[in-house]
């Protein structure tokens, strides 16, 4: 089976409690605070692994979780961190977050890896609070809950060159021809049905890779058919090579020509920028040579003669694929405004919070006091720190603004609490 699109969400794991614990033997008066941080959450992270070439391994999961980091211990022992977890991809896999559309990476090469969901860090212990001015801590942190992304994951395959024409117009007998590919062969309508791969080597040594794609058909770009499920295997190649039955049997070659041009551009003006190589198939049939005179009149473009299942006319156009390719340069698929820097997105400062009221309800959105608020122990300690922070962030003063009083509920993430007024 061939899969090459796959929804799924991945959950990274929370680090670890931290520890509140305090030094207590017989002849060490004072001993002080020694609970240890919480260890580190494991991570998710996706590496192509070269001997894959589809997605089945992720079809049947919906969502992937790591593990949580190991709770802090008393005398400073600090939890172990997770083991982050590794899964592994085709190459040309492109993973998007379908929350912000933003492409997370695009892995082109071999041993390429990114980290979609990052673990929390583990929850210091009140150990790590110690200060000359409070010797003994009473609290410690909740560890930092991990990552969540809802992911969509995409197999773009990674060819030199794509054929595209209409079903039966000898595709796949071509690709047969040409390398030690084995695609499926049959005299009707979507025989193929999923990309075949061929390694292609011609008479003067050069190499490159072709892909054979499923047959298009009119809307495929809109759904219609197999082919929409395909197009975006033809944005990685450099050259498009558009195979055309001259026979005239499953109608005019110009109209047929102009089909599969309309469906490219319909899926994305760049593949109608392509360089396009046309190839004018089964130059064998008795009313082809005349069929093709009549086509060459319309698109006023050079047109490459091959019989697929007579072989041929195969080795001048290898060459003439080859000679095209030595001049055009592999392209980034994406933009830099399509694609999100984790090095930065790692550090950018979070948006700022706002308030909203909700009937009676003053609700605070914000993912950093939300993470704040996860990672609070609410011990008395913990709730004054955690005031104390929202109060410096301008939480408090925005509140009074808006007219809480004494009393009124006040909601972050589903949790609603009271608010006290404190001079």
């Amino acid at each position: 089976m061939f899969v090459d699109e796959v929804v799924l969400k991945v959950k990274a794991g929370d680090g670890g409690n931290g520890c509140t614990s305090f030094r207590r033997e017989k002849y060490v008066p004072m001993g002080g605070p020694n609970g240890g941080n919480g260890g580190k959450g494991s991570s998710i992270i996706f590496k192509v692994d070269k001997g894959l070439h589809t997605l089945l391994d992720l079809k049947y999961q919906k969502e992937i979780k790591g593990k949580k980091g190991e709770n802090g211990k008393g005398s400073n022992k600090f939890g172990a961190m997770a083991e982050d977890i590794y899964v592994k991809v085709p190459l040309g896999t492109v993973i998007k977050d379908t929350d912000t559309g933003l492409i997370i990476a695009d892995l082109t090469k071999e041993n390429d890896e990114v980290v979609v969901a990052k673990g929390g860090r583990g929850g210091r212990g009140n150990a790590a609070f110690k200060t000359h001015a409070n010797t003994a801590p009473n609290f410690s942190e909740n560890g930092e809950p991990g990552e969540e992304k809802a992911l969509k994951i995409e197999l773009k395959m990674l060819a030199d060159v794509g054929l595209v024409g209409l079903p039966s117009v000898g595709k796949s007998t071509f690709l047969s021809k040409i390398s030690a590919a084995k695609p499926k062969i049959g005299a009707y309508h979507f025989t193929t049905l999923s990309p075949n791969l061929g390694m292609v080597k011609t008479k003067d040594g050069r190499s490159y890779v072709v892909a054979d794609l499923p047959g298009l058909i009119e809307g495929a770009s809109e759904g219609v058919g197999l082919g929409d499920k395909f197009l975006r295997h033809i944005e990685r190649t450099r050259i498009i090579v558009h195979i055309v039955d001259m026979s005239g049997i499953e109608g005019d070659p110009y109209d047929n020509y102009l089909v599969i041009r309309n469906e490219l551009n319909s899926y994305s003006e760049k593949l109608t920028k392509k360089e396009e190589i046309i190839v004018a198939n089964k130059m064998d049939m008795p009313d082809s040579e005349e069929n093709l005179k009549e086509f060459k009149k319309k698109v006023k473009k050079d047109v490459y003669e091959i019989s697929a299942i007579n072989n041929t006319g195969i080795d001048d156009l290898l060459i003439v694929i080859a000679n095209k390719l030595d001049e055009i340069f592999s392209e980034d698929l994406y933009t830099e405004d399509e694609i999100e820097s984790h090095i930065l997105y790692k550090f950018k400062e979070e948006q700022p919070f706002t308030i909203t009221k909700e009937d009676d309800v003053y609700v605070i959105h914000s993912d950093r006091i939300e993470k704040l608020f996860k990672m609070t122990k609410f011990t008395d300690e913990g709730v004054r720190r955690f005031s104390n922070k929202l109060r410096r962030m301008g939480v408090d003063e925005e509140l009074r603004k808006m007219g809480i009083q004494e009393g009124d509920l006040v909601r972050i993430d589903n949790y609603e609490f009271e608010y006290t007024l404190e001079d």
